[in-house]
């Protein structure tokens, strides 16, 4: 088994898909979980590469967040769409980096994205706060492989 199969169970990938649902519920904005064994790009380089892989560039409010992690080079990014990016500053995935970072460290892994979810999302309400006629527009499982 190679680490992208022993990186979570079946257990904390149905945690971070409901963090995700659960987010979702609070924002019309939309986030993905996205893993590999490995990259040879930069680490933000791939993240921007794996979300419009995925079409998550595709939104109609251009508000989609990708929480990308290369399980072996022990590296992860954060991506947001255009829409995000009008609205915020350049700091404004520095929280949510730093809480990831903090349980990596420990080894919890699915904390670390469970927590990244949350914050992301807390965010997300600030400018994309959830409506009445909004539309799930992406996948909420952890997509996994290269791309």
């Amino acid at each position: 088994m190679n680490s992208l199969e022993n990186f979570l169970s079946t257990d904390e990938e149905q945690e971070i898909v409901s963090a995700i649902l659960m987010a979702e519920k609070k924002t019309t904005g939309e986030i993905r979980v996205h893993l590999e064994c490995r990259t040879s790009e930069p680490i933000d380089s791939r993240a921007k590469n794996v979300f419009h892989a995925l079409k998550m560039d595709n939104t109609k409010l251009e508000n989609g967040v990708l929480i990308y992690i290369a399980i072996e080079n022990k590296k992860f990014g954060i991506y947001g769409d255009r829409g995000i990016d009008k609205k915020v500053n350049s700091n404004f995935w520095n929280k949510t980096r730093d809480v990831m970072q903090y349980h990596f460290e420990a080894g919890a892994f699915k904390t670390g994205i469970v927590e990244g979810i949350k914050s992301a999302s807390e965010a997300l309400e600030k400018f994309f706060p959830w409506e009445t006629n909004d539309k799930d527009e992406l996948s909420n499982e952890v997509s996994k492989g290269e791309l």
